[in-house]
């Protein structure tokens, strides 16, 4: 698929995983309806305008419910533009590849998040197809549309009217309205996350080791954007999508700026409460509007963000499957989370971690753990 490992001489694939090339890029213009400028969906219908792909397997918002996915086969470019936006929900979307090939269609392009694409990745070798490309999108927690609209009755009175949703880079949550209201935003530090249920994510999404989709060919995401949007371009076919919309991108080089340590700690105390049943601190009501202040100013942005966010995904899930699922630990926990976690005081205890495999001389390899999501799936 990519061809090789993360390389450890290159720190930052081991947060983000192994890329080519590292951009911060944006649409120009930026596509009408999109969540940042458009990017995936753009690339997605230049593959299907080229005839490099005969068809694009994606989601759409469900005619009932603009939140819920609603997955689709989409084979007219312009169809693309029904799938900008983000959804809430869960969407079986392999689901459509028994009839994507009953309808003929060879050669795909698939547009999903972490856990789809891994999947997608250990079926690929018995699909049959000609040519497969994967634009994949970092994941963040996901839930039940259900729970979605919970959350959004507690931001705004009038949730029904709320028409987009995202949690920026400058630690702010934007909405926007369909019935006349000019977009607002919301700190962080003001979410009501207190006043979600317990079970409100998924063990599945607390215990997530592929927050930035290690094995699509073209991740698109915005962690690293520090207001853009980020690219990582993993390998020969992610290139080649990159390239069919070079004209139409404004790129660069992604920043950085602040510390994540001390968010990371901070972040690791209060998971470790919340595993361990105790009430997560809240932050006292005159602090919150200072902290809110500073945080956009002295926290860290751009890749530092990014490394903080991969950083506190890592925690979570040591944390979450200690808890909940001890026994498992040792074949869900890959050496890179324990690479990620280690400068936090977190190591693998007896059992935790699955023996390195023997090298060459019959030694120990360096860098034991569970399978690294970056080798062993079929190529691409």
């Amino acid at each position: 698929m990519h061809g090789r490992t993360a390389d450890p001489g290159r720190p930052d694939e081991t947060f983000f995983g192994p890329f080519r090339a590292m951009l911060r890029a944006r649409l120009t213009p930026p596509a009408e309806g999109a969540q940042w400028t458009g990017i995936a969906t753009a690339a997605a219908a230049a593959l299907l305008r080229s005839g490099a792909v005969d068809a694009v397997l994606a989601v759409a918002p469900d005619p009932a419910d603009r939140w819920r996915p609603l997955p689709v086969i989409v084979t007219d470019p312009a169809g693309l533009a029904r799938c900008r936006g983000m959804r809430m929900g869960f969407a079986p979307l392999l689901a459509l590849l028994a009839p994507a090939r009953a309808a003929g269609y060879r050669r795909l392009a698939v547009l999903g998040i972490p856990c789809q694409v891994h999947a997608l990745r250990a079926l690929e070798a018995d699909l049959g197809l000609e040519r497969l490309y994967v634009i994949g999108t970092p994941c963040s927690d996901n839930t039940t549309t259900a729970n979605f609209h919970r959350f959004l009755a507690l931001l705004d009175p009038r949730p029904a009217a709320v028409s987009y949703l995202e949690f920026r880079t400058d630690y702010r949550v934007e909405l926007r309205y369909d019935d006349g209201r000019p977009a607002r935003t919301i700190p962080f530090l003001r979410l009501p996350l207190a006043e979600l249920p317990a079970d409100f994510f998924p063990m599945t999404c607390r215990t997530c080791v592929d927050y930035t989709n290690r094995l699509a060919d073209l991740t698109v995401g915005y962690m690293g954007g520090d207001g853009d949007q980020w690219l990582l371009v993993r390998n020969d076919r992610g290139q080649e999508i990159v390239d069919r919309i070079a004209p139409q991108l404004l790129v660069g080089s992604p920043g950085q700026g602040g510390r994540r340590r001390a968010a990371v700690a901070g972040f690791l105390a209060n998971t470790a409460r919340a595993a361990g049943g105790l009430p997560v601190r809240r932050m006292p009501g005159w602090a919150r509007p200072i902290a809110a202040f500073l945080q956009p100013r002295i926290g860290p942005r751009g890749l530092e963000f990014a490394r903080a966010r991969v950083e506190m995904k890592a925690v979570e899930t040591v944390l979450h499957l200690r808890r909940a699922f001890p026994r498992r630990m040792r074949w869900m926990v890959p050496a890179h989370i324990w690479r990620l976690v280690a400068p936090y005081g977190l190591a693998p205890a007896a059992g935790e971690a699955t023996p390195p495999p023997a090298g060459p001389d019959g030694t120990a390899e360096r860098g034991g753990g569970a399978r690294s999501l970056d080798a062993g799936a079929p190529r691409g």
